[in-house]
């Protein structure tokens, strides 16, 4: 047993997290008000000399997330060029979504227009000017910035996991800036810095959604809201949690996420019929626009000559929130990643959830306004300022069948922190293992009672908003490792566009042409679908002996070369010192029969494909004479030389 645990933690990343969790909570809980004395001083420095930065990072990272997505770059896939995507679009979008904002949508959904409608930056409260102000704001808190946030940490860490072969961990993301040493101690801090904000992130949310829960059954069930009662709240959620981390990714949180994702369609359909559906359409359209038009402005606007301090409780506050969550949320969405191209990836983490999570805030936030606007209905702002935890049931209350749908919004909040919890697990426990995803089941579960330990022990003591505005305040040297990370992913994607220049996904002319084959030959060559067999024994012989015979010609010339055989197939390496190698590989590939073939006993066929170190190239050489594979060889090589050349020059 100690072997296995030996192989699968990181010691110098568990260890030290471990101690700094312990000591930071224990010094917490010992004195919360002085340690909530020194965040809050910390952030308020930051808030006042460095919120300009703030601005400017999230800005740039927007910036450079929809480059990358429009660019040449845009093609490029999250691993081999061979990869496709693991999950469906829906199963991806709904696993995304359930751990990058789903349960800030219920706790905000109705509590921020609500807020800004009172208490508006510019306009007068209560006024028309604020609906549309409080409208216009909450979109631009939880649209694209925040999106982006997490989409550029997830991008950097699976383009240089999955096609670079490094780990899947936070410290990854410096390669491009401090190269091997990720793997000796900045890597380390790296990591153990991503370990401890996502545990007590993960917990602070759940400590104040515990909250939420109680509120809503105090609603439904007249159930006391009491510390005592949060407590059993939580640790039913981590029960849950530490069931569904058992289960794995492709069980428990994968079948979560897509149930939750139907009960936030199920609810926002339900509150968009009951409600005034007519306005909410006209509202949402004039929401987006409002927020389009005015983004660039918003992005940059400090309130430098109105010298407010709204930004720094909201704005700020907010980027701070997104990038302190990046590490977790990015790797957790990195995880479910590999295979989709660059652009897809954008699309898919930048346009379909910011939709949806705009269409939510219409739902709730304009139907909130207009309950308190046009039907008198003051309590949901008074609920509200009380305790924001209780805008969404006192919203609710004011509805038809308002006990059902209290009902499901809390289950929805339940499944939504699960959700969070057991794939913060997966991701710490990631995080301290080297970026290995099959770990003994008790690391696992180790991290998911640990996140509710350190919720329940804050809940019970006091603390939780000092070790909030820590999380927040963390952030700030995280955002300039990112964009430092970001100009190393572009350099990295440029290399990696060269490389794809120099190449053509076609088999060369030249060793097509110089087969032995008449055209009838190759014809048939072209037709054919052989059995596994047949290519088995095409590459252990004829793909063999060109193989030997160019190995042998490059040792003549003193060039370490090597033939290596796997279950794969067979592969030529030529070794280049410190500059990247060469990978020739034929591996036998299974497909389906096509209709023409007259042959029905047969529902596969296979394929000698040719792989080279970015991935499978799409072309087939089953049957070539063993000149025509040698000359494929060469014209490969060739070309990774000029690649070699160019990137050297």
């Amino acid at each position: 047993m100690m072997t296995t645990i030996s192989k699968k933690i990181n010691p110098k990343v568990f260890y030290p997290s471990t101690l700094i969790i312990f000591t930071l909570l224990v010094w917490t809980l010992s004195a919360p008000e002085y340690a909530a004395n020194i965040f809050n001083k910390v952030q308020g420095l930051i808030i006042e000399n460095g919120s300009w930065f703030y601005v400017l990072s999230v800005a740039v990272i927007l910036s450079f997330v929809i480059y990358l997505s429009v660019s040449r770059y845009g093609d490029i896939k999250l691993g081999p060029d061979h990869a496709s995507p693991k999950y469906k679009l829906s199963t991806w979008i709904s696993m995304l979504f359930a751990a990058g904002m789903g349960i800030g949508l219920m706790f905000f959904g109705v509590a921020e227009p609500v807020m800004h409608y009172l208490s508006p930056p510019t306009a007068e409260a209560g006024s028309l000017e604020a609906i549309k102000e409080a409208m216009k704001i909450t979109f631009f808190h939880w649209g694209f910035h925040a999106w982006a946030i997490y989409a550029i940490v997830a991008l950097i860490l699976a383009y240089f996991s999955y096609r670079k072969g490094l780990p899947l961990t936070l410290r990854s993301a410096l390669y491009p800036i401090i190269g091997d040493k990720i793997y000796g101690w900045p890597g380390h801090l790296v990591d153990i810095f991503a370990v401890v904000g996502t545990v007590f992130g993960v917990a602070t949310s759940l400590g104040l959604g515990a909250s939420q829960v109680n509120a809503g059954l105090n609603y439904l069930l007249q159930i006391e809201i009491s510390t005592s009662n949060q407590l059993f709240i939580m640790i039913g959620i981590i029960t849950m949690a530490s069931v569904s981390v058992a289960t794995g990714l492709d069980k428990g949180i994968k079948i979560l996420s897509e149930l939750n994702m139907l009960m936030a369609i199920m609810l926002l359909l339900l509150i968009f019929l009951l409600g005034p559906t007519v306005f909410l359409l006209q509202a949402y359209m004039q929401n987006i626009g409002a927020y389009l038009s005015d983004i660039v402005a918003n992005t940059f606007n400090l309130f430098a000559y109105e010298k407010k301090s709204w930004i720094g409780g909201w704005t700020i506050f907010y980027w701070g929130w997104w990038l302190a969550w990046a590490p977790f949320v990015g790797l957790f969405i990195a995880r479910i990643s590999r295979g989709r191209t660059i652009r897809e990836f954008v699309l898919g983490v930048l346009i379909v959830p910011t939709a949806f999570t705009l269409l939510w805030m219409t739902i709730f936030g304009n139907s909130a306004i207009f309950q308190m606007v046009d039907n008198g209905v003051l309590s949901i702002g008074e609920m509200v300022n009380e305790n924001s935890a209780y805008g969404l049931f006192a919203f609710i209350e004011t509805l038809p069948w308002a006990t059902t749908l209290i009902g499901i919004s809390i289950l929805m909040i339940v499944v939504f922190f699960v959700t969070s919890c057991d794939s913060g697990a997966m991701v710490i426990d990631m995080l301290c293992s080297n970026g290995l995803s099959e770990t003994p089941l008790w690391q696992r579960l180790f991290w998911a009672i640990a996140v509710g330990v350190v919720a329940a022990t804050l809940t019970i003591a006091g603390g939780l908003q000092a070790l909030q505005t820590m999380t927040i305040a963390s952030a700030l040297p995280f955002s300039i490792v990112l964009l430092i990370a970001c100009f190393g992913l572009l350099r990295s994607l440029n290399l990696d566009s060269v490389k794809r220049d120099t190449l053509t996904l076609n088999p060369s002319a030249q060793a097509i042409h110089s087969s032995e084959h008449n055209w009838q030959q190759r014809l048939d060559n072209i037709l054919s679908t052989p059995n596994k067999k047949n290519v088995e024994s095409f590459i252990h012989g004829r793909v063999n002996k060109a193989l030997v015979k160019v190995k042998n010609y490059f040792q003549t010339n003193d060039i370490d070369a090597q033939i290596l055989s796997s279950d794969k197939g067979l592969s030529l390496k030529v070794a280049h010192g410190d500059e990247q190698d060469f990978l020739y590989l034929i591996r036998q590939s299974e497909h389906s029969q096509p209709e023409f073939n007259s042959d029905d006993n047969l529902d596969s066929y296979y394929r000698a494909e040719v792989h080279l170190g970015e991935g499978g190239q799409d072309y087939d050489i089953m049957g070539w004479s063993e000149e025509a594979i040698i000359n494929d060889i060469v014209d490969q090589y060739q070309k990774h030389l000029h690649y070699l050349h160019l990137i050297r020059d």
